[in-house]
């Protein structure tokens, strides 16, 4: 089934908050993630928390899209993770459609043919955004719910792959290097 965005999640923009040292809430910004949507920084509470805040709070399943800047990557906000709220870097997707799981939707927005229309239609000179009516628009393609964890179990071992690739890839080069390094010592004259 195809359906826009729109019709599957609420769509709202990060809060705009200066952070302190010490807080009960942690500001979420691009820079905690990789281009991937992988935290990558371990999260500190860095804002006060205020009526302001516990209406923006995340809930396990909102999905973050940054939708500024040229790092364009969606990530679900999980429920291990600490209170917190989007930066206004992100939009903050919260679904109501039980045909779509969150991980899903972040998976079709990290796919290259999203990305390609999202940064598309991005607008901006020096900091370019996507435009939230780009996003609503968003053409999705919602298979049942088995096929949307097969797909996911698929991207996952995918990526476990190459990972694992990455690493042969290293682990031959110091392996090469090594050997080098062996026969230039056992070198006689």
């Amino acid at each position: 089934m195809k359906t826009i965005l729109g019709d599957l999640a609420t769509i709202q923009t990060g809060v705009f908050a200066k952070p302190v040292a010490k807080g009960e809430v942690v500001y979420l910004q691009a820079r905690h993630f990789d281009e991937a949507g992988a935290l990558t920084a371990s999260l500190h509470p860095d804002l006060q928390s205020s009526k302001s805040t516990e209406k923006h709070l995340l809930r396990p399943g909102d999905v973050l899209f940054a939708a500024k800047g040229a790092k364009n990557f969606a990530a679900v906000y999980e429920s291990q993770n600490p209170a917190a709220v989007a930066s206004t870097t992100f939009f903050v997707l919260r679904i109501f459609d039980p045909t779509i799981l969150p991980a899903y939707l972040a998976w079709v927005l990290n796919n290259p043919v999203s990305q390609k229309v999202l940064k598309g239609a991005a607008m901006g000179s020096g900091m370019v955004s996507i435009p939230k009516t780009v996003l609503e628009q968003l053409e999705i393609t919602v298979p049942s719910i088995q096929k949307q964890h097969r797909i996911l179990e698929i991207a996952r071992l995918s990526k476990r792959e190459n990972d694992l690739l990455l690493q042969l890839a290293d682990l031959r080069q110091q392996l090469i290097q090594q050997q080098l390094i062996n026969a230039i010592n056992n070198a006689h004259g």
